[in-house]
């Protein structure tokens, strides 16, 4: 009998043991990848900010060469808006690499690179849409998970680069990962085009359609992942249409908005135009808490900011740098003449922010562009 105990409590423990953060799943090995590289789509358990275990999804791509003798470099990347709809997993995507063009540039510099889907992109359950622990969460296990893959032979140290809404996770990664992971070891955080004050963001960035696209993406999520109601916010009418622009719209670049799309854009935009959202709430106060909070983030730091980006207001990108100047920590500020919000992690910026990373691996004193902010 009491064998049988002993059996029954062993068996009851391996699904928790499974489902420990950072675990790997599966690691399913891509056919068609850039020359020289190796990658997986990979299955991993993470953890929300509520404790609750989660099974989501992400890459991981690798030089395509012999295993080195010390484990290689790592690189978490952060992706930008893809959408809020599981569909719009960037790891489903057949043009991975064309879409994200920096990760094979990653690869090429002998990096292993973890890049996460983030909840609910690719796996079941709500996306929480700029929710910053549950995003940074997710990219620090996908470091933890890539450890598990052989032929990836990643190690501990790491960079976390992002752009866009990646910015604001890899911002949010830089907070947490000390106490979240502290198996890990972060040596530096580059943020291209981040959403830092997400109210300030939503009252200043200038391209009105987009704010009311990001806005319906903002509270279908929300609503899902927190349960908060639409009701007092708009009529049943305008959350049909909240809902509906979140589920059936990924955002590629270069593709033209649907007809659909654009008059379900001008609908939000008309519910919402004597409306300041930022200050409703509780929507208000859950963009308060997953702003990012200058104090917090640790350095050293690059952000890169388009002065022409219509998504992300430079000038509110700009105020956070300056604030994170006052706690002394060294910020390398990219700024982009005539920019446009793609221009922050791409083109040009690639290398330049690799050459940071690189930088950061050797061990250099980080450079500090802090009086010229």
């Amino acid at each position: 009998m009491r064998c049988l105990l002993a059996l029954s409590l062993a068996l009851l423990s391996v699904p928790a043991a499974a489902q420990q953060a950072g675990t790997l799943v599966s690691a399913d090995p891509v056919v068609e990848t850039p020359p020289g590289t190796q990658a997986w789509r990979v299955r991993y358990w993470t953890s929300n900010q509520d404790g609750q275990r989660q099974e989501v999804t992400g890459m991981v791509v690798a030089p395509r060469e012999a295993v080195p003798a010390a484990p290689r470099r790592v690189i978490a990347w952060a992706h930008g808006t893809s959408g809020v709809a599981g569909k719009c997993a960037p790891s489903n995507n057949p043009d991975f690499f064309t879409a994200n063009p920096m990760v094979e540039a990653m690869a090429r510099r002998g990096y292993v690179v973890a890049a996460p889907d983030y909840p609910g992109l690719g796996s079941a359950m709500p996306h929480p849409y700029l929710v910053g622990n549950d995003t940074a969460f997710s990219v620090l296990d996908a470091v933890r998970s890539a450890r598990a893959i052989p032929g990836a032979a990643a190690g501990t140290r790491f960079v976390v680069w992002g752009e866009s809404q990646g910015g604001h996770a890899a911002l949010w990664t830089a907070i947490s990962a000390r106490s979240y992971a502290p198996d890990l070891t972060l040596i530096g955080t580059a943020a291209a085009v981040p959403p830092t004050d997400l109210g300030a963001n939503m009252r200043q960035a200038s391209d009105a359609n987009a704010r009311a696209l990001l806005l319906a993406f903002t509270l279908h999520s929300w609503s899902g992942r927190f349960g908060y109601s639409l009701n007092g916010f708009t009529n049943k009418t305008t959350q049909g249409v909240i809902h509906r622009l979140a589920e059936n719209n990924c955002i590629e670049l270069n593709n033209k908005p649907k007809l659909g799309t654009i008059l379900g854009i001008l609908s939000v935009r008309q519910a919402v135009r004597k409306k300041d959202v930022t200050r409703m709430e509780p929507f208000a106060a859950a963009m308060r808490a997953n702003s990012v909070d200058p104090a917090r983030v640790p350095g050293p730091l690059l952000i890169s900011q388009g002065t022409k980006d219509t998504l992300v207001a430079p000038a509110v990108t700009r105020t956070f740098a300056k604030a994170v100047c006052k706690r002394r920590t060294p910020v390398r500020w990219i700024e982009i003449p005539g920019g446009s919000h793609i221009d922050g992690a791409r083109g040009p910026r690639t290398d330049e922010t690799l050459d940071w990373i690189d930088a950061r691996f050797a061990g250099q004193t980080p450079p500090d562009d802090c009086r010229r902010i």
